[in-house]
């Protein structure tokens, strides 16, 4: 992976590449300025100013860069991506056109900028990285921000590549003990006896995985607890076979993106203390395998939950939320102010939304607007979707307190989200992401693969309301 650090440096001056970007309404004025000759190989590359566009020309004894950008004040996250991506490696400066009053606006874009220049290269044995390209700029209060939000999203995409052999229950343990031991904070491990009394759904969902993959409740708290209470809790499991309720080859191919939740805890939680933001940070996250073997949790059977509810198991595929439930139960004893939770929960989020846009499910209207608001802003959009009160009935048993997973196979993630919410303590703001963790086909900036959605929208958020301008 490009080290985010070498991507982004202060301008001062230094020898760097002209990098042009223009507009559709800037191009006449640009073609103007240019020689016939530049004219010449800007057609046979046939740049035309379109977002994405991207050219070189000749220019003296060098050459220069354009790219296509859309008319807009300031520039997205993602609009230098494609230059990041195909320009030779080198450094860069983005110059004014003439016809243009200044630069756009460039905080945002150098966030893409990095992310667009991410390799999961792990397992590679065929060829080394391709040369950084490195971009200046003078707007030297941006270079931080945008190397944490980047760092956060390659993060979340390493850890969802990984193969679940290499990230198990025990190496998000190892990844929360390093975030930790980083910024100073406490963390406790629930596992074997304790895991069993203290988190019974957690250890009933990961008790047939091999000792290698033993599940585990992770749990870390950061801040002075003289501040507003902030809770984070991920969906760990690191692979999902289904359980006895298998699935077929073709569903569990991706499955370990499962722990794609965790991996969008840990980011955020890294971003809250990297940025001191004046929180009481409070992070868990439950890690199982959800595997089959001869002591596997079987349809029919009647856990307890750690908040005292009895669910009777008539899905062992629906086992997400259960290890959510118990995470949730602990995080509410705590008294949070907010309290957030990521999982790739339902496929039926998928359905609904497709795999850019998260559903969002919130308790208070305002958190629900200042999230979709802060997506917006980051370019990372957020879906609400409702915790409609009346399909809490499907949720009901006729042996327990009620059903991990209803019959009816209607609105499965609406339904998902209210057996969360048994969870929650009243009045508590909460919000839960159903989010894919996965991006099925490349985009600018954006490759194949595991992928942080949700993650800057709930950044966003939390800066908005706690931090040391708000």
């Amino acid at each position: 992976m490009t080290e985010r650090n070498a991507v982004i440096e202060p301008d001062r001056g230094q020898a760097a590449i002209a990098l042009h970007l223009v507009d559709k309404a800037g191009w006449d004025s640009l073609l103007r300025a240019l020689s016939e000759g530049q004219r010449a190989v800007l057609a046979a590359q046939k740049f035309a100013a379109a977002p994405g566009d991207v050219a070189i020309v000749p220019d003296g004894a060098g050459w220069l860069a354009l790219g296509g950008i859309e008319p807009r004040a300031a520039l997205g996250t993602w609009c230098l991506a494609r230059l990041a991506e195909t320009l030779p490696g080198g450094t860069y400066r983005i110059v004014a056109h003439p016809a243009q009053s200044g630069v756009p606006g460039l905080a945002a874009a150098l966030v893409g900028w990095i992310a667009a220049q991410y390799r999961f290269d792990r397992y590679k044995t065929d060829g080394a990285s391709p040369e950084p390209r490195v971009l200046l700029t003078t707007d030297l209060r941006a270079i931080a921000p945008a190397q944490a939000e980047a760092g956060a999203i390659m993060l979340v995409r390493d850890l969802v590549n990984t193969p679940a052999e290499d990230m198990g229950p025990a190496q998000l343990e190892t990844e929360a003990r390093a975030l930790a031991k980083r910024h100073g904070a406490e963390i406790h491990v629930a596992t074997g006896d304790a895991l069993e009394r203290d988190y019974p759904m957690v250890h009933a969902v990961g008790r047939a995985a091999s000792r290698h993959h033993a599940p585990r409740l992770i749990e870390l708290e950061w801040g002075d607890p003289r501040h507003p209470r902030v809770g984070i809790i991920g969906k760990g499991v690191c692979f999902d076979s289904g359980g006895l309720d298998l699935k077929p080859s073709a569903g569990m191919a991706l499955m370990k993106k499962d722990m794609g939740g965790a991996a969008h805890a840990l980011a955020l939680a890294g971003l809250v203390m990297d940025h001191g933001l004046p929180v009481r940070l409070h992070l868990l996250i439950p890690a199982v395998e959800n595997a089959v073997a001869g002591n596997a949790m079987r349809p029919g059977d009647i856990l307890r939950s750690r908040a005292g509810l009895s669910v009777e198991i008539t899905n062992t595929d629906a086992e997400g939320r259960l290890v959510l439930a118990d995470a949730l139960t602990r995080a509410c004893a705590a008294g949070p102010a907010l309290l957030i939770d990521f999982a790739t929960l339902t496929g039926a989020a998928r359905v609904a939304l497709g795999p850019d846009l998260p559903a969002m499910f919130a308790r208070h209207d305002d958190t629900a607007a200042a999230l979709s608001a802060a997506g917006l802003d980051r370019d990372d959009p957020v879906w609400r979707l409702p915790l409609h009160q009346a399909y809490r009935d499907w949720l009901k048993s006729d042996v327990a307190d009620l059903v991990n997973s209803h019959a009816t196979g209607f609105a499965g993630a609406v339904v998902a989200a209210l057996f969360l919410d048994r969870f929650v303590g009243n009045g508590l703001d909460w919000v839960h992401f159903d989010t894919f963790a996965w991006r099925p086909t490349g985009l600018p900036g954006r490759p194949k693969g595991g992928e942080a959605l949700g993650l800057r929208a709930a950044w966003g958020l939390l800066l908005a309301r706690y931090g040391r301008d708000a």
